[in-house]
């Protein structure tokens, strides 16, 4: 709700808040926030990512929203620990993965300074609604920690899967002024990045056997087990 009420003051364009006083209502033990309900609407493209992007980075981070610093590796080892998707092997490797990124991450080099961040900034988190208007979605990942983190999620599109062109890619570092896979600390994001959409599917694959062979298949693209990128990953799950 704060971050929703930052956004708005600091004229980044972003999913709102209804006008309903007080908020959160509390319904049972459960607290309930309502939003303004999106007009007509598709996804946006990797431009609109990258215009909302130099928005948020480009702002003073505040010092009254408790934001918390960026850990990118939340929730990962509890996505396999008890999964019943991947075999031993698979559980083993993953966990040391998680373990060896960990301590690379200690030594992420310098690059650009630290800001507020989206945390999971991709063409399915942004809305564009008929007028072009693009606004940002899903704002429970926002964090304080490098910009690289929100422009990795675009630059492995293409580098990792080819799921955007070239072209649509140039036009994202023209836009955003930057392009992340020349900095240092690339690979270790990138690397991180593709770990948490593998294990991700792990996850969603307990709810969704039909899930099952394509993550078993990241998991395996991760080990080294299927060449070189760029891998055939689904987009879009």
């Amino acid at each position: 709700m704060r971050v929703a009420q930052w956004l708005r003051t600091a004229a980044v364009p972003s999913v709102s808040l209804a006008e309903v006083n007080p908020q959160p209502v509390v319904v049972g033990d459960i607290p309930v926030v309502f939003w303004r309900r999106l007009p007509p609407h598709q996804p946006g493209h990797v431009v609109d990512v990258a215009r909302l992007l130099r928005q948020l980075h480009d702002l003073d981070p505040p010092t009254d929203l408790g934001l918390p610093e960026l850990d990118p590796f939340v929730r990962l080892p509890e996505r396999v620990s008890g999964s019943n998707v991947i075999d031993l092997a698979r559980r083993d490797w993953i966990l040391r993965r998680i373990d060896d990124l960990r301590v690379e991450w200690e030594l992420l080099p310098d690059g650009l300074p630290q800001s507020v961040i989206h945390g999971d900034a991709w063409v399915g988190n942004v809305a564009v609604d008929v007028n072009g208007t693009a606004v940002l979605l899903d704002l429970e990942r926002f964090s304080i920690g490098p910009p690289e983190w929100d422009l990795v999620s675009t630059a492995i599109k293409l580098g990792s899967f080819f799921w955007i062109r070239r072209e649509e890619y140039k036009r994202f570092i023209d836009v955003y002024g930057s392009d992340v896979t020349y900095w240092p600390g690339y690979t270790l994001m990138r690397d991180t990045r593709e770990l948490r959409m593998a294990t991700f599917l792990v996850q969603r694959a307990g709810q969704d056997p039909r899930l099952t062979r394509e993550a078993l298949y990241r998991i395996d693209c991760l080990r080294g087990l299927h060449g070189v990128r760029p891998w055939r990953w689904t987009p879009s799950l």
